[in-house]
């Protein structure tokens, strides 16, 4: 299954390894030193406001969509998504 992630750009949920909410992240050192070695790797969706991060393996996503809001599109079944 697919999760649309903001801007037209869909991530395999398979690919996924965390969705991070921006808020919590904004006082992590660590997370922060994770960003810096990624930075070649970063794709912003937003112009706007970034609400969440979503990494994958190969990319990290900064996206205008919550995380709470990821989550829930994530744990949908597929029939609903098709509808």
């Amino acid at each position: 299954m697919y999760l649309h992630i903001g801007e037209d750009i869909l991530v395999k949920t398979d690919d996924i390894i965390a969705i991070l909410d921006k808020k919590m992240l904004q006082s992590s050192p660590i997370f922060d030193e994770f960003l810096e070695k990624r930075v070649d790797v970063i794709s912003h969706l937003t112009k706007n406001s970034v609400k969440s991060i979503v990494v994958t393996e190969k990319q990290v996503y900064y996206s205008p969509l919550a995380s709470v809001t990821l989550k829930r599109r994530s744990q949908q079944s597929p029939s609903l998504i098709d509808e």
